[in-house]
């Protein structure tokens, strides 16, 4: 009797197996077909040419630097103003340019003479750029290949602040909007073009007001693009072709101080603890109690994009992230680069002691900065800060400066997202597609309250060495990149009005 319980025990436990695997099988077998099998085919792209290399170049050579929390001087800002209206003269005789805040600029692009926003059909096409840079790192002068504001047009390449972040932008949407100009084309919906002037410190001076003009006019767009994303190559395992992502949201910004109390007094007679033992006991808890990490929302969207693109066993777990969720994360968690997407990330980065070296600090200071999840807030992360703390000690409050929500998340079964995805299927026809979560921010951070169809994407490749490059040392665009930038924009413009 015994025995014949257990064999039916185990039969019950074979057959609950079996189906296990036949759910696992059946779902990695519903995945969609790899993107290269959408049916969308290639378009016909124009030429660009060097000459619109070398208006790029002239843009980098002005430099544009947003420091600390200062916007670019108002000199350079103009002379850039003057050198985008030099170099693109059709584009300054049709549209309507409007300087906004600190030297942010609106442009108009008027479809007919509804005016822009005030019906469905007027939902205007809105693209985003900022014309600011960050400063290069002082000392690395000799470093670069080519000079950080030469503009060097050199082995395929231009280089220099502003040519990945962000002026390839501004000129590239110029240039596709002066050739559809020459070109004699009308949009069949409005464009507007808004370029911010202090990305680089919040984009409050530039972007902000730039959103709160459009707001009060009661813009809605169809679609708002900015930078955030790009073409990625060799940097996701188990897929071998480039993945173009589509930031559908961005994370938000906090720096917190945390300022410890102590003792004061003479180095020669020190207490059991000082005001840097406990602010250096603070920020160990921090690190060794880090905020919740899971595989959800945009990450989990792009993770099930791409499954069709992986090898069987790889999709058969991304088609499975209900069960295998905690190995993924798990893997994702062992890289930083990962990691930054599942959870809100802590990063220690300014300290404050004494102002002598024999004297104990009657306090000290340290600047934690937080890049938030989607699931987090600014209050949520405060009150997490003090409960992992938990030391009456150390004041916590948030630093002066700029700081941010994280956006909200658009969504990925809209016409504006399918205009994007399809846009880049025309235009980079080898690339697979897929949303992402943007770990960094943008001044698409703005213009939330317009729409929710707000999306990061630029058409530039970006490999494992490439990273570093952006607010790096040797900061460049390749040439065939920035030529499709060009033919993106044009292609874009061209779908929104069709589809308008």
């Amino acid at each position: 009797m015994t025995m014949k319980r257990t064999l039916a025990g185990f039969g019950v436990l074979l057959a609950l197996v079996a189906a296990l695997v036949l759910v696992l099988v059946v779902r990695t077998l519903r995945l969609g077909p790899p993107a290269r099998e959408s049916g969308v085919a290639p378009a016909e792209l124009p030429d660009v040419g060097l000459a619109a290399v070398d208006r790029l170049a002239g843009a980098i050579r002005i430099p544009t630097i947003s420091r600390e929390d200062r916007p670019p001087a108002a000199e350079d800002l103009r002379a850039l103003h003057d050198y985008l209206e030099t170099s693109f003269p059709r584009v300054h005789q049709v549209l309507d340019r409007r300087e906004v805040g600190e030297g942010a600029l609106l442009y108009t692009w008027q479809s007919g003479s509804t005016p822009v926003g005030t019906s469905p059909e007027a939902r205007p096409l809105l693209l985003l750029a900022h014309m600011d840079t960050v400063p290069i790192t002082p000392g690395s002068e000799d470093r670069w290949t080519h000079g950080p504001f030469s503009g060097a047009v050199a082995d395929d390449a231009v280089w220099g602040r502003g040519s990945l972040d962000d002026k390839a932008a501004v000129t590239a949407v110029l240039e596709a909007v002066e050739r559809l100009l020459a070109d004699g084309f009308t949009p069949g919906r409005p464009v507007l073009l808004a370029f911010g002037s202090d990305e680089e410190v919040g984009g409050t001076r530039g972007a902000a007001r730039i959103a709160a003009l459009l707001a009060r006019r009661h813009v809605k767009p169809f679609l708002v693009l900015d930078e955030g994303q790009a073409v990625i190559h060799g940097m996701l395992p188990g897929v071998d072709r480039p993945v173009a992502m589509i930031g559908v949201a961005e994370k938000g910004y906090l720096s917190v101080t945390l300022t410890a109390h102590g003792p004061e007094g003479h180095s020669s007679t020190p207490p059991p603890e000082t005001a840097v033992d406990i602010l250096a006991a603070g920020l160990v808890r921090l690190r060794d109690d880090p905020f919740p990490a899971a595989v959800d929302g945009p990450p989990r969207a792009m993770l099930e994009a791409l499954a069709p693109e992986m090898p069987f066993a790889q999709r058969l777990v991304m088609a499975n992230l209900w069960l295998f969720g905690p190995v993924v994360t798990g893997r994702l968690l062992a890289a930083p680069g990962s990691a930054a997407l599942l959870r809100t990330t802590t990063a220690p980065t300014m300290l404050e002691g004494s102002p002598k070296d024999n004297v104990l600090p009657a306090e000290a200071k340290a600047v934690v900065n937080f890049r938030i999840h989607p699931r987090d807030t600014i209050d949520s992360v405060l009150a997490r800060v003090e409960e992992t703390l938990g030391d009456d000690r150390i004041d916590v409050a948030p630093a002066r400066g700029f700081a941010s929500e994280p956006s909200p998340v658009s969504p990925t079964d809209g016409p504006a997202y399918q205009l994007v995805h399809r846009t880049i299927s025309q235009v980079i026809p080898d690339a697979a597609v897929a949303p992402s979560l943007v770990v960094g921010g943008t001044d698409a951070r703005h213009y939330g309250e317009l729409t929710d169809a707000v999306y990061r994407f630029l058409p530039y490749t970006i490999g494992p060495d490439d990273l570093a490059r952006i607010h790096g040392t040797n900061e460049r665009i390749h040439i065939e990149d920035y030529e499709r930038m060009v033919q993106f924009y044009m292609q874009l413009i061209r779908n929104a009005s069709a589809d308008s």
